[in-house]
């Protein structure tokens, strides 16, 4: 049978018809990533200190926290960790503290404590109430003037600017003087930076945040692509730690001082202390699959693990394995997201380069 337009015409009259309708974005393939304070209840706030690059980043949870903890670097700078211990009495956190300035970060803490206590935020010890504020430090004290760190005054100042929308990246907070690449010493290391992301399943929200300062490269775990890390001798291109390490017999431990990656998971899924370690736990993977080499005995490597309790039933492995991921993510996310400051180029320096 020949066809003919007209027959033709009405043969398509006779087929359904079908509208292409924009897809509804979800919650899983929202372009923006997400970041901590997608979990209902935590605020996260940065002081970054003009005069050099350093600064701290707190994490604040007024309603208490279940917390856990892992340090799997031998050279950890921390306070408050033993608390988090299963066996230990305290049940909650009020917050968390990430800072430069080595130990003397350490000190931002209590300027966290000042502000939780004069809110009325704390563990009920009947004559008072203590603010239970765990914080990890790292060692950035060779950028700029080694004097110049993150104090009392820089924790408080962190938590009035602390917000449950989005979260600055970059050169922020604990993050500002962070470096990454340092097998071979500063002169060939590039900027590190700070990350947020997070996962949604139904109900369930896990998400990150870290301060990445590390000795080994970065590597985005979808591509194996080397995002930032040691530098060849002409300063352009990226090497390749793990290479290096082959070929040389030994290396300078004092030039590795600068280094430690530290870390907060979030959920609203309810766990006890027990599980939260564990889910610290396996949210280092999320370090091992972007840093190479990590945990040296020079890092002191520390991811903390709070819980909201807004939902039960999770599964552990599964909110765990989640962790892993979204801590992965919120690594790339620092180095992506870094910018270079004088002698440390950043993962878009060497992209335009």
């Amino acid at each position: 049978m020949k066809l003919t337009r007209r027959r033709f015409g009405r043969m398509m009259a006779a087929l359904p018809i079908f509208v292409s309708m924009p897809r509804q974005a979800t919650s899983e393939d929202k372009s923006k990533p997400g970041g901590l304070t997608d979990v209902a209840g935590v605020r996260v706030g940065h002081f970054t200190e003009t005069r050099r690059p350093t600064g701290c980043t707190v994490i604040v949870v007024e309603k208490g926290a279940v917390a856990g903890v892992d340090v799997r670097g031998s050279a950890p700078g921390t306070r408050e960790t033993d608390l988090l211990n299963p066996i230990n009495t305290v049940q909650q956190v009020h917050a968390v503290v990430l800072a430069g300035g080595s130990a003397f970060g350490l000190d931002s803490a209590s300027g966290v404590v000042q502000f939780l206590e004069e809110k009325g935020i704390g563990f009920d010890a009947r004559v008072a109430r203590v603010p239970i504020v765990p914080a990890a430090v790292l060692f950035d004290l060779g950028i700029g003037d080694p004097h110049i760190r993150p104090g009392r005054e820089a924790g408080y100042q962190a938590c009035l600017n602390a917000t449950d929308g989005a979260i600055p990246e970059g050169n922020v907070g604990a993050g500002a003087g962070a470096t990454v690449g340092k097998l071979l010493g500063p002169q060939r290391a590039m900027k590190g930076g700070l990350g947020t992301a997070s996962i949604r399943s139904r109900k369930l929200v896990v998400a990150a945040l870290v301060a990445v300062n590390a000795v080994g490269d970065v590597i985005d775990p979808q591509t194996g692509e080397i995002l930032a890390g040691l530098r060849e001798a002409d300063g352009k291109t990226l090497a390749n730690s793990i290479k290096q390490l082959r070929e040389i017999s030994s290396f300078s431990r004092s030039e590795l001082l600068q280094s430690t990656t530290i870390g907060v998971i979030a959920t609203n899924a309810a766990f006890d202390k027990a599980a939260m370690t564990k889910m610290a736990q396996m949210a280092h993977d999320g370090l091992a699959r972007t840093i190479n080499p990590v945990h040296l005995p020079t890092d002191g490597d520390t991811i903390f693990a709070l819980s909201t309790g807004e939902i039960s039933g999770e599964d552990l492995g599964r909110v765990g394995a989640l962790a892993a991921a979204v801590m992965s993510e919120a690594v790339v996310r620092a180095i992506r997201k870094a910018s270079g400051i004088p002698g440390y180029p950043s993962h878009s320096d060497l992209k335009k380069s």
